[in-house]
């Protein structure tokens, strides 16, 4: 970690490396780490912005500018010590994608920042490095018409292996048209909390304290923030008027259609996105079940509750992929099973997913996904609902696993996804299965199936 710099511009930067730094050794998320440092460090509006984008810009970036970089390297990218890598990573980024800063002040603090964290060699090293790459930007780089998935891994900054499946699953124009979009700056979104207030209600409140905001096209509950500081401080939040929910996670509780008085599980429900959702469209009368693995995921869920108003939400900790003790075992109307997946959908906001993960990791979420999908099978209701989803666009993940289901139950049926989102999402299914894309519907990559258990 880098000494506490001078200045506020510095420590913008500094606060950025060293973002990036955790993101890269310890597989740290980047949102977290950066609402701490944007709540304990004394910025104002611009800085805020600018670590922001520093820290966003650079790990979207990242391939690419690893490949600029390699050019101008002795060695490789990932024997280069861990905290100088980054620097140079967020200079590169600084000099190759960000006109409105100048490239002296890039490098010089760079420079500077090298020699607080390793001396005058490191600092000499990162002038050196960034002399040389300045100059070849100068020059200007031929474009070369490749189309092999290595060239198209450094032009859209994704991992080659990742570039191969979607080669595979979308074709080549799709899979470049979502890598483009996978690089986008995403929306703040937001779900009104439909209990408590109407959404034109909540855009006149947005409208009256000077905040851009508009109505999502496909959610209709939905509101989309092109920028935003702390959501808290937004109007209506502690009020418990809304949660921050990505659009295309706000369209998988449709799928579930839950009525008011029944009985519903949701396997994995941190951080209760939509939990708190099937709990309103249930007009918050029966009982909610959300389970959760993890303690943290679990106080998330009940904060989240408690700020809305609900009553009907139950968090429990517990391992949807093991037995449920008998307190919870009780047949369920309708499951939702949104498994822990790979998150590849999610790369507009958490860019640095695409650097953590590995084709192992896809057979690893996998073989889970089934093992808990199958788990939830066992306590639902016969004429009773199951909602597969998951934030990712691998077939393994997705398609497959419900084959594999259907395959092994055959008192469970695929319904049409269609017939029961809302009507102006009713055109992002594929075949029986909702399917929400970022290249064309400007929203993460969802996946859900809608399953019904029958009547015997």
């Amino acid at each position: 970690m880098i000494a506490s710099p001078d200045t506020a511009r510095e420590s913008v930067r500094a606060l950025a490396a060293d973002i990036l730094f955790k993101v890269d050794t310890r597989k740290a998320y980047a949102d977290i780490l950066l609402d701490q440092a944007l709540r304990t460090a004394d910025l104002d509006e611009r800085d805020r912005a600018l670590l922001t984008e520093l820290t966003y810009g650079t790990l979207r970036w990242r391939g690419a500018i690893d490949a600029r970089l390699t050019r101008h390297l002795h060695r490789s990218i990932a024997e280069t010590d861990a905290l100088i890598r980054n620097l140079l990573r967020l200079a590169s980024y600084q000099l190759l994608y960000l006109d409105r800063v100048p490239a002296y002040a890039a490098v010089n603090e760079a420079v500077e920042l090298a020699k607080r964290h390793g001396g005058r060699s490191a600092a000499g090293f990162v002038n050196g490095v960034l002399r040389s790459l300045l100059r070849d930007i100068r020059k200007g780089i031929a474009v070369e018409n490749d189309t092999s998935a290595a060239a198209l891994a450094v032009q859209y900054s994704h991992p080659e292996w990742l570039v191969h499946r979607w080669l595979d699953e979308f074709g080549p124009e799709q899979a470049r048209a979502l890598m483009l979009a996978n690089n986008e700056r995403p929306p703040l979104t937001l779900r009104v909390n439909s209990l408590k207030c109407h959404r034109d209600d909540l855009l006149d409140r947005f409208a009256s304290a000077g905040i851009e905001a508009t109505a999502t096209p496909r959610s209709p509950l939905g509101i989309s923030l092109p920028s935003a500081g702390a959501v808290e401080n937004l109007p209506g939040f502690g009020a418990g008027l809304f949660q921050i929910q990505s659009e295309a996670s706000q369209l998988v509780p449709y799928l579930l259609a839950p009525l008011s008085g029944e009985r519903i599980l949701d396997a994995c429900a941190a951080p209760g996105g939509k939990a708190t959702h099937i709990a309103e469209l249930m007009k918050d009368r029966g009982e909610l079940i959300a389970l959760d693995l993890s303690a943290r995921g679990i106080e998330k869920i009940r904060a989240n509750v408690n700020r809305l108003g609900l009553k009907s939400v139950r968090a429990v900790l517990a391992d949807a992929s093991e037995k449920l003790n008998d307190s919870i075992a009780a047949p369920y109307d309708r499951i939702l099973v949104d498994a822990p997946c790979s998150g590849l959908g999610t790369l507009r906001a958490h860019p640095e997913i695409k650097w953590q993960r590995d084709p192992n990791d896809i057979h690893r979420l996998s073989r889970l996904q089934s093992k808990i999908l199958q788990r939830a099978a066992e306590y639902l209701k016969p004429g009773g609902i199951l909602v597969y989803s998951t934030c990712t666009l691998t077939r393994d993940e997705n398609e497959h696993n419900v084959e594999i289901f259907l395959a092994r139950h055959s008192e469970f049926e695929l319904q049409d996804a269609a017939s029961y989102l809302p009507q102006r999402a009713k055109d992002m299914v594929r075949g029986s299965f909702f399917q929400a894309l970022p290249q064309r519907d400007n929203t993460d990559g969802f996946f859900a199936a809608r399953l019904k258990k029958a009547v015997r």
